[in-house]
């Protein structure tokens, strides 16, 4: 039997959370199940002074009742050097808060153990890490020119347009052959950020689905399909996308096999890859998601292989 961790999970206000869907929770509940003991706090309660990276925590035990999934204890501040583990689980949007954040928890890692390496998530953003993969990837470009787009557009004809750092299916747009609000959509994008913009081929298979596949420690363990609700482009589940059941094709362990070991180089210990068709089209490594839909489908509660691999490195 491993050894207690004091764990510390920085994540959204857990009062809120989905407890049949989060993976967060997940985790939660099988470290609480290894007999490790877990601390709460949001990001907004971190603190850097004079070279220490504190925050301010409440004891936490969970549990799979609805309306009455967790106990907090009370508040008080904690050194984060004293701690084994810190999950780093807030959601996106991956923005200045959630970079300096990175850089706080850098200052502990790895004498406490960041899940996942915060240097790693702040220098691996899904969208632009995996462009170092493209030969795995539909045609992708990221720009703030229009006329580069025009241009990505008169090839292909059907593309995606997505926000660079966007989650969710937040702000993804697929513009058809005929559709004539492409200038107007970039003229809005532009006004709202000074972020580039990705530019995707689309590809078709969308319609069947697009699968997250989870790595633990750079092995794919699982995969869930999320098909998109009729009239809809997206397949995120956060916006009406339907999971089911799916196995992994030769393709996807193809793919798996060229980023798992930089995968596991980078300490990014559990990581969702999306994949649509034959092609890669994101790496998250922010706060990934599909555990417990796994769970539900294959009857693998691959929250244990996570844990395995954390109490492996302590």
């Amino acid at each position: 039997m491993a050894k207690s961790l004091k764990v510390a999970v920085q994540m959204d206000p857990i009062a809120g959370i989905n407890i049949d869907g989060d993976s967060t929770f997940a985790l939660m509940l099988e470290a609480q199940a290894r007999g490790h003991q877990l601390w709460h706090y949001h990001v907004k309660e971190l603190t850097l002074r004079s070279g220490q990276v504190l925050a301010r925590m409440q004891p936490v035990e969970v549990r799979r009742e609805k309306n009455n999934h967790f106990t907090l204890g009370e508040a008080a501040e904690h050194d984060l050097s004293a701690m084994d583990v810190v999950l780093m689980r807030q959601d996106p949007p991956f923005d200045m808060a959630y970079i300096t954040a990175t850089h706080i928890l850098e200052m502990i890692h790895p004498k406490t153990l960041v899940v996942n390496d915060p240097a790693s998530v702040r220098n691996a953003p899904e969208k632009l890490f995996v462009m170092q993969f493209p030969d795995l990837m539909p045609d992708t470009m990221i720009t703030h020119d229009p006329l580069e787009v025009r241009k990505f557009r008169e090839k292909h004809g059907d593309i995606i347009v997505k926000p660079l750092f966007g989650n969710g299916g937040a702000g993804v747009f697929h513009l058809r052959p005929e559709d004539s609000n492409m200038n107007a959509l970039l003229e809005l994008f532009a006004e709202r950020s000074r972020e580039p913009l990705m530019i995707q081929q689309y590809v078709p298979a969308v319609r069947f689905g697009d699968k997250r596949i989870i790595l633990v420690d750079g092995v794919p363990m699982g995969a869930i399909n999320r098909v998109p609700a009729t009239g809809e482009s997206r397949s995120n589940m956060h916006v009406g996308g339907r999971p089911e059941q799916v196995a992994l094709t030769e393709r996807d362990r193809e793919i798996c096999a060229r980023i798992g070991p930089e995968l596991k180089k980078r300490g990014l210990i559990f990581v969702g890859i999306d994949v649509i068709g034959d092609y890669l089209t994101e790496i998250n490594v922010t706060s990934p998601t599909g555990l417990q839909e796994v769970a539900r489908f294959d009857g693998v509660h691959l929250e244990k292989a996570i844990w395995d691999a954390i109490e492996a490195q302590r």
